[in-house]
């Protein structure tokens, strides 16, 4: 579905991405893990077409979107869940939500809409509840739920999540990756950047560890979770199937 090949990604004359290559298949969720400031919100905001400095390729479907501006990316089936949610915190959740359609929102496509927004609330019922509740007076939780569910109104296939887990209470970061596995069982792809490794790898198919800007190893998230350079730098001890 997804093919990166060999991207370099600028912020000016700094050089993020030194040659990144990764793929994700349909149905997939695939881990992307690394340290601080190794590349991982950097190669989610070029494949969003956030960050447009860039060299490479980028094929989606086999199309070909390296230089395609954010709402192009978000027409192809793109949709990403920035990290630090950004959601516009004076407006309430359903102004939110439906600005998370707004690529589709035509009189036409109305009725759409109404079942997208029941979806969402079917995996977040407490938007539902809060939904003339301005954004910023939502927990964290309730905000990334919000972050998430405003990414989905714009019906992605590859939905890329970046730290959804960050500054949120273990329960509430456990029921954040419950959903996310359930998105992948009703057929969305995922590409997941996560610093909680031991969550990432639980729940995903397969992944990749960026430093400085490059892949440095990839696998079966199996054959990561059994790497003995990854278990030090990333799970330490005591390494259990938290998710479950």
């Amino acid at each position: 579905m997804l093919k990166v090949r060999n991207l370099k990604s600028f912020y000016g004359y700094l050089q993020a991405l030194r040659g990144v290559s990764i793929h994700v298949e349909e149905g997939e969720i695939v881990a992307l893990i690394g340290a601080n400031g190794a590349g991982k919100t950097t190669l989610l905001n070029s494949i969003a077409g956030i960050i447009s400095s860039k060299k490479g390729q980028i094929l989606f479907k086999d199309k070909d979107i390296t230089h395609f501006p954010p709402q192009q990316i978000v027409k192809q089936g793109i949709s990403l869940v920035p990290e630090g949610r950004q959601l516009f915190t004076p407006l309430s959740v359903m102004d939110n939500l439906i600005l998370g359609a707004y690529q589709r929102y035509k009189r036409k496509n109305k009725d759409n809409i109404e079942a997208d927004l029941d979806r969402v609330f079917h995996f977040f019922p407490i938007l539902k509840e809060r939904r003339k509740q301005l954004a910023g007076t939502l927990s964290g939780g309730e905000q990334q739920m919000l972050a998430i569910a405003r990414a989905l109104m714009s019906k992605p296939k590859l939905l890329l999540l970046d730290e959804p887990s960050m500054g949120l209470a273990p329960k509430v970061v456990k029921e954040i990756f419950r959903i996310i596995l359930e998105l992948q069982k009703e057929g969305t792809t995922i590409f997941l950047v996560e610093q909680n490794a031991k969550m990432a790898l639980g729940i995903a198919n397969r992944g990749y560890v960026i430093e400085t800007g490059r892949i440095v190893i990839q696998g079966s998230s199996q054959e990561l979770l059994g790497n003995k350079e990854i278990r030090r730098a990333y799970l330490g001890r005591g390494y259990k199937k938290v998710w479950e």
